[in-house]
């Protein structure tokens, strides 16, 4: 049995799976429609792609054995077994353990996130996330999006290397409009002040073009080509 032709519910189910929020009979009935839709299990591989990458910027936290024991309940986790046996299972076995697992531990990231941003006042509020992908969509930019502090956040992962005489520059693309810049990248870690036109209903992707150094001459938009593009996705 598949779900229908209907995306947003695929991708608001594909959601709360991930993060540990679909529960009881729904979860089993939608990890039952896991073993024969494919597409479903690339809308959740997609959702857990897009959830892991925030444990870069979150502070190591040590959760209350609760949270642990409240996750494995929740997931139905079996006891943990020998590093040895995980490899000896069955194939198809080996695959949904490994898929529960990552669930667990994206169910974990968004728990202590939660904890972190309750509990230290002067914690980054991550409000929105983003993986940045070339044309053969190899991620290679993650940015995180702090409305509090108005900081934007941008770390290339695996981001082609940049001639000396040309810049990375990003860009927050409308639905209407003229590209607007966030800014000219420089080195693997980037902070750049978060203007309220960088996120929001009206912004359909962002967008990293390869400039002149120091960032495009046009005002209006990139001069040079569109080397990653991705959207905003909102976490809180």
């Amino acid at each position: 049995m598949k779900i229908g032709g209907n995306d947003n519910l695929r991708e608001q189910l594909a959601a709360e799976y991930v993060l540990g929020t679909l529960r009881g009979g729904a979860r089993r009935r939608f990890e039952h429609w896991l073993t024969t839709d494919a597409a479903l299990r690339r809308a959740v591989a997609e959702w857990q792609d897009r959830l892991a990458p925030l444990a870069e910027f979150t502070p190591a936290q040590a959760p209350r054995p609760q949270v642990w024991q409240g996750i494995t309940r929740r997931l139905q986790l079996p006891a943990p077994a020998p590093a040895w046996a995980f490899w000896r299972q069955p194939p198809l076995a080996f695959w949904r353990g490994l898929g529960l697992a990552s669930s667990a531990l994206a169910a974990l990231l968004v728990v202590v996130l939660a904890l972190v941003l309750n509990g230290r006042a002067e914690a980054p509020v991550i409000n929105y996330v983003a993986t940045l992908a070339d044309a053969q969509a190899h991620p290679a930019l993650l940015l995180t999006a702090d409305s509090r502090h108005r900081a934007l956040t941008v770390r290339l992962l695996t981001a082609a290397p940049v001639a000396a005489d040309r810049s990375l520059q990003l860009w927050a693309v409308p639905h209407q409009g003229a590209p607007r810049s966030l800014g000219v990248l420089a080195g693997r870690d980037n902070r750049l002040a978060l203007p309220a036109n960088a996120i929001g209903e009206d912004v359909a992707l962002l967008a990293v073009s390869l400039e002149p150094k120091g960032g495009s001459p046009d005002p209006h938009g990139p001069s040079g080509p569109i080397l990653y593009q991705g959207p905003w996705v909102r976490v809180l």
